[in-house]
């Protein structure tokens, strides 16, 4: 059904495209220009002007021939994580890696290529099908800044499928969590470290307290906290008088991630205090937790269109955010579809050639089924 020629050629041209976060402007007008050749009406929001990137989240539309059959969103992110400059991908025994010192880029263009070559098959064998809409959209990583800050006016249609999970095809995610980033400067007095030691108050020291005493990692099923980075210090002859830190809770239950958030907060000001320090945070909801019900429309839709391709249909819950996140906030009803990338944001990570084949064919059997759906 598919070209897998095509197909495997497009997702290696694809990753040595340059496209770290908020700097996608190559990978987005090259991808426009084929949106285009396809016969779809392409646009781009001003996201890149909000955040700080050089390029907006792409907007393609396809006319259908069944007009009563909703409208398909498919949608998968344009950046890559660092490393992620010249990008090299080998092929060996079956298996798509890079060549070591970089990432691959299946996260996200092994969601990107899937959705190019299903819309070339439709249309190459005249298959039916409802309007369809496609978003790439930008900043994905560290936020999901561009479906965040996206032209919701632009939003056409009736439910939305994201390629964008670790899991094999065949896996669809009906729910994800929320996430909190929680910025923290807790500030200390300095003195000299030899000669008057007793009259600092090390930020370093309260930050270690804090963090040995708080629950981080994973807490329960649904729930998950990290402390990503810590900054601070000048010299070791200085007690040091400031540190930065960032952390992040996850939760795919609501509750659960508020109580996280406020436990690590009060856990850094209690140690603080103790101390005397002053701590000053930040929390930011970076996005809401989503959960789709197993009897909906879109996921028994996911699971017939599973089985059409000979695939194996699980539906799962995830700790990762994506795009899905925010087109559930804004009343898209959005699963997010296996497709494939084993461990992503590593130099270590790869794909399997078959599961590209896989991804591509769900996509088409996907908008088979919604075509007839109504």
């Amino acid at each position: 059904m598919i070209n897998r020629v095509r197909l495997l050629a497009e997702f290696c041209e694809l990753t040595k495209i340059d496209s770290p976060t908020k700097n996608e402007r190559q990978i987005a007008d090259i991808l426009k220009n084929r949106l285009e050749s396809m016969g779809m009406v392409v646009t781009e929001d001003q996201v890149g002007l909000v955040i700080g990137g050089n390029c907006g989240n792409v907007f393609a539309y396809l006319k259908g021939n069944l007009p009563q059959a909703p409208v398909v969103l498919l949608s998968a992110h344009l950046d890559t994580v660092d490393p992620c400059l010249g990008i090299e991908p080998m092929l060996q025994d079956g298996r798509i890696t890079s060549a070591g010192s970089t990432i691959l880029g299946a996260d996200d263009k092994a969601g990107i290529a899937p959705i190019l070559e299903a819309l070339r098959t439709i249309q190459e064998q005249n298959i039916p099908h409802g309007d369809i809409q496609v978003i790439f959209t930008v900043a994905e990583e560290g936020g999901l800044n561009g479906s965040k800050n996206l032209d919701k006016s632009q939003l056409k249609a009736d439910l939305g499928f994201v390629l964008d999970a670790v899991d094999k095809p065949g896996i669809i995610i009906l729910e994800a969590p929320g996430q909190d980033r929680i910025n923290v400067t807790i500030k200390g007095r300095a003195s000299h470290a030899g000669a008057t030691p007793e009259d600092g108050i090390s930020a370093i020291v309260v930050a270690a307290k804090a963090i040995a005493s708080m629950s981080t990692g994973r807490i329960d099923e649904e729930t998950t906290s990290n402390i990503g980075t810590i900054q601070g210090g000048r010299a070791t002859n200085i007690v040091a008088d400031r540190v930065e830190i960032t952390c992040e809770s996850r939760s795919r239950n609501l509750g659960k991630l508020e109580r996280q958030t406020i436990g690590m907060c009060e856990t850094f000001k209690r140690c603080a205090d103790e101390m005397g320090a002053i701590v000053e945070m930040e929390v930011i909801r970076l996005y809401d937790p989503f959960a789709i019900m197993k009897e909906s429309e879109i996921a028994m839709l996911a699971a017939q269109a599973a089985r059409s391709a000979n695939l194996t249909a699980s539906f799962e819950a995830t700790g990762g955010g994506s795009d899905a996140n925010y087109y559930n906030c804004y009343g898209l009803p959005c699963v997010v579809l296996g497709i494939g990338m084993q461990k992503p944001h590593t130099t270590d990570e790869f794909i399997e050639e078959e599961d590209l084949y896989r991804s591509a064919k769900l996509v088409v059997e996907i908008i088979k089924a919604v075509a007839k759906s109504r």
